[in-house]
């Protein structure tokens, strides 16, 4: 369920004051529509810089999002926006970080913006995780795989995102190709096999319009899928149609039935294959 937005202008004095120690004062806020998580979420602009800026009450129940994302930021050099700066006090834990000028990655079949997300998986693939308390992506899927067995295939020491939304890659309009695209929200950050990330990229990838097939021959494109046994990717597909079954079942709308819809295509697809 998505968190209710606050505007800027309505945090407590006291924090308002702690984010101007680092922007000195700001000269423009732009809220963002973007996401589900954060109470505050806004694009700032000040004589000295521009920045996101994203915030949650301490005492909100996914207050550990901020925790994790601040914990990972150092570590994710070229792939993320860098943290710049983290305010905690009258309440409110803040992020400040760098702030990117693109879009939205489009995964519709035959966008430009595919090879540019497939490059950026590879990198990510790349990634040892650090030495930091992350969940591991056995243990998120233990409730959902088919057999307890399966679970062996999704163990692994690499630095996932999980959460493959387009809304969460931003490609850059300007820099050159091949290192354009940064992913933002890492609160779901996992440790794991290193082939996991390009696997959930398939079900957000057919939920744009590609064919299960057309979808996989992307995931082809990062090198670390070639390192999972079929069985594998067909245990990660089977667990994946009963989280996004479970998921849009209890919050029916239609971008979590898109979700299970094509969750369950791949399933299906990866049985008949």
């Amino acid at each position: 369920m998505a968190t209710i937005r606050i505007v800027l202008d309505r945090l407590p004095p006291a924090a308002r004051a702690a984010v101007e120690e680092h922007t000195g004062p700001l000269l423009t806020v732009d809220e963002s529509a973007e996401g589900f998580n954060s109470e505050i979420a806004a694009r700032v602009t000040s004589a000295t810089g521009t920045w996101h800026i994203k915030g949650l009450r301490t005492d909100h129940p996914r207050a550990w999002t901020q925790r994790r994302e601040a914990a990972v930021a150092p570590f994710l050099t070229g792939l993320a926006p860098a943290l710049r700066w983290r305010v905690e006090t009258a309440g409110w834990d803040l992020l400040g970080f760098e702030a990117l000028d693109g879009h939205h990655a489009d995964y519709a079949p035959g966008s430009p913006d595919l090879p540019e997300v497939a490059a950026l998986l590879r990198r990510l693939s790349e990634t040892p995780c650090p030495g930091i308390e992350l969940r591991h992506a056995e243990q998120r899927l233990e409730h959902y795989a088919t057999h307890p067995d399966d679970l062996r295939f999704f163990a692994g020491t690499h630095h996932l995102h999980t959460d493959l939304n387009n809304a969460n890659v931003l490609v850059d309009d300007h820099t050159h190709r091949g290192d354009r695209a940064r992913l933002v929200d890492w609160a779901w950050a996992t440790r794991g096999a290193a082939w996991l990330d390009a696997g959930y990229w398939v079900i957000w990838l057919i939920a744009a319009g590609h064919t299960p097939a057309s979808a996989e021959r992307w995931a082809d494109e990062i090198p670390a899928w070639h390192t999972a046994p079929p069985e594998g990717i067909t245990a990660f597909a089977a667990a994946n149609a009963n989280v996004w079954s479970e998921i849009s079942d209890a919050d029916p709308d239609p971008w979590t039935r898109s979700l299970a819809t094509a969750a369950t295509a791949w399933h299906e697809h990866r049985r008949a294959g």
